[in-house]
Parts: C-alpha cells; sequence; structure tokens
C-alpha cells in the first residue's frame, strides 16, 4: 500500500509530528511505501534549519531528512503556510530580499496542489493534528 502523510503539528508544541514519524517508520517496516509527507500549519516547523533541540530530546528533523535518505520519502512544505512562518528556501529569499534561508533540504516549499495530488495519487493519506 502507498501511504502519504499530513502533518499539521509543530514539532515540539504538539505530539503530531512525533507520532507523525513513528506511524511513518512503521509504514515501511511493514513493507508498505511512504512516497509523500506533506507540512502544514505549525508543522512546517519541521523544516527549520536552524532547529537545535536538546540533546536529551529527539531531533524530528533529522528523522525526517533521514526517512528521505534512506527511501525516497518526498518532503514538502506549504509555501504559504512556511512563508508566514518564516520558513524560506534560497530562491524564496532572494525573491524576497532576505540575507539567508531558513528551509532544511531535502524539504521543499510546495503549493497546496501537491496535497491535493497526494490524496488523489495515494492510497491512503493520514493526518496528523495537534
Amino acid at each position: 500500500m502507498r501511504y502519504a502523510l499530513l502533518v499539521q503539528g509543530g514539532p515540539y508544541s504538539s505530539q503530531a509530528s512525533h507520532s507523525a514519524l513513528r506511524f511513518a517508520r512503521a509504514v515501511i517496516e511493514r513493507g508498505h511505501s511512504l512516497a509523500t509527507v506533506f507540512f502544514y500549519h505549525d508543522g512546517v516547523y519541521n523544516a527549520a534549519r536552524l532547529a537545535a533541540p536538546p540533546q536529551d530530546e529527539p531531533h524530528l528533523g533529522d528523522g525526517w531528512r533521514l526517512l528521505h535518505d534512506e527511501h525516497g520519502t518526498e518532503l514538502l512544505v506549504c509555501i504559504a503556510a512556511g512563508l508566514r512562518r518564516g520558513l524560506l528556501d534560497e530562491r524564496e529569499a532572494a525573491r524576497h530580499g532576505k540575507e539567508g534561508h531558513s528551509l532544511e533540504a531535502p524539504f521543499e516549499l510546495t503549493g497546496l496542489g501537491q496535497l491535493v495530488e497526494a490524496g488523489f495519487s495515494h492510497d491512503r493519506l493520514i493526518t496528523f493534528s495537534p
């Protein structure tokens, strides 16, 4: 089965991101594929390049990147939600006259159309909200 996830909770303000990452690993361990994770609302903070949680807490951004590196999972960030919260890739930073970017690769800024597409092209779209 082919899964997509929608993560709407911030990485350290609710359980949503942590639960989504644990679910993602479980899906893959059971032989399914996780092709897409879409980050929306405060969930976009999972893609923050400058996040530095304490050493005794899991670094959820690293967990998502590892998922991408090992399984090719797309990590898509809603561009409108990201820009509102100060998450810009290099192109958007230049376009808005900002000195630096704050979006960590391999996360990608994209529109809500990608979320709609994930709903149509995957067998299941599971939502994790606060």
